[in-house]
């Protein structure tokens, strides 16, 4: 049952997220990124609501051709290109693999070739910008609002499909969840893993494809259109690339290990992830470098210095934590954490069928000194991203504020689950790692 207060955010949600979305592109379209203007400009009456919409570019099928073509071209690389990397690539894991045991006690095979499908889009884009010409490197830029009405289309159209499968022909029934709110049904999702035929699964694909494949390109076309409008790229742009291009390649490189993560483990296929994925990753990740063509930063060389080494400390942070986590799963504990034997607490849970399952949780390296430093290492990485940006406006600094709320709830909702999950098991190990993301602090 859904309780009142979590209904509340659901519809918050349902009708902001939307408008929170438009109102940041708008800014930096009719604003140069200022999130003050527009609210003074409303609030003294020298704007309305519909004067701004009016002005902010519409719907183009020309921007529905551009998307239309990049969803299809997506589709066709992760449905009929079978992953070849992982026989070329020394400790790739790729091709066919196992997810993690859904609530029912099913395990879903899925075909990992993330990596494959960005390398051969970039390698496309490259192509055309040096070589082929078929379009302007600033083609998603130039059409960046009409691109937003276009993503919305899909975004909606994704998640009301799931929405009434999980209702009509759900791909397994014993994994779905009805609360018997239809808002919160729609948003966080009826089917565990939504599929079509036997390889589409909506959640890998809307997930791993259109939007986080998209999100290097999209930096790249702002890169171009700072060079054609100032004739130069500033550092700040390139330490935007250059370090969410490394969150980028290690979500790809390590897409098998993704598998057993929150978003497939445990999230119900809905808008929270098909209008998410489609609309809110695209548009408000990649804020920093729209704001950068608008707002062009030159830092000086230790502000420069100093993100660099806040965005790869973070993500060494990030990185060395999930790879002891997956070391010790996949060993089952044989292996050497921080160069000792790792310490762990032995659980049991039961599956929705009834059998009943053995699990270790760590406490030793970083799960050890937090419960979830991958995240402690995430944030460190995202607010690299903001300081790139300098101190001039709020809006690019939207990302951390938005990332620690979203991985405080995700630490909250993670041990809520565990709680249930492990029971008292959990309680021991708790008390052995006190702290969620800051030792001594949080």
């Amino acid at each position: 049952e859904v309780d009142w207060f979590s209904l509340t955010g659901v519809i918050l949600l349902l009708c902001l997220a939307p408008f929170i979305v438009f109102f940041f592109i708008m800014a930096c379209d009719q604003y140069q990124c200022s999130i003050t203007p527009p609210l003074l400009d409303l609030y003294n009456g020298d704007a309305t609501l519909l004067t701004i919409w009016n002005r902010a570019p519409s719907f183009t099928w020309a921007a529905a051709k551009i998307y239309a073509i990049w969803v299809t071209f997506q589709v066709v690389l992760y449905m009929c290109v079978p992953d070849i990397l992982h026989k070329i690539l020394p400790g790739y894991v790729g091709g066919v693999q196992d997810g993690a045991r859904t609530p029912a006690g099913l395990i879903n095979k899925y075909e990992v070739n993330g990596l494959q499908c960005w390398i051969i889009t970039h390698v496309l884009w490259v192509a055309n910008a040096q070589y082929f010409h078929w379009f302007s490197p600033t083609i998603i830029i130039d059409n960046w609002i009409p691109l937003l009405w276009c993503t919305n289309i899909l975004g909606y159209a994704v998640s009301t499909f799931a929405f009434i499968k999980a209702y009509l022909f759900p791909t397994n029934p014993e994994d779905c969840k009805f609360t018997g709110n239809i808002f919160y049904n729609y948003m966080m999702g009826i089917e565990f893993n939504p599929r079509i035929g036997k390889w589409f699964d909506f959640k890998l694909f809307f997930n791993g494809r259109p939007g986080i494949v998209a999100w290097t390109l999209i930096n790249l076309s702002y890169a171009a259109k700072q060079q054609e409008l100032y004739g130069y790229v500033t550092n700040s742009m390139i330490l935007v690339n250059v370090l969410q291009a490394i969150y980028v390649l290690d979500f790809f490189w390590n897409e098998a290990w993704y598998l057993k993560t929150i978003d497939i483990c445990h999230d119900h296929f809905g808008w929270y992830l098909g209008w998410g994925d489609c609309v809110w990753l695209p548009f408000l990740y990649t804020l920093q470098g729209l704001y950068l063509v608008y707002n062009p930063i030159q830092l000086s060389t230790p502000h420069a210095a100093g993100v660099l080494i806040l965005g790869l400390v973070g993500y060494y942070i990030f990185r060395s934590t999930n790879h002891q986590k997956d070391l010790f799963r996949r060993t089952e504990g044989k292996c050497k954490i921080w160069g000792k034997k790792p310490t762990f607490i032995e659980c049991s849970y039961r599956s929705a069928d009834g059998g009943i399952h053995k699990s270790k949780l760590m406490t030793s390296g970083f799960w050890g000194v937090a419960r979830h430093m991958n995240y402690t290492g995430d944030l460190m990485g995202s607010l690299a991203y903001c300081l790139a940006c300098g101190g001039e406006h709020l809006l690019p600094y939207f990302y951390i504020v938005y990332m620690t709320i979203l991985l405080v709830h995700r630490c909250i909702r993670d041990e809520h689950r565990c709680r249930n999950k492990y029971s008292k098991d959990w309680e021991r190990y708790t008390a052995a790692v006190p702290y969620r993301l800051l030792p001594n602090i949080f």
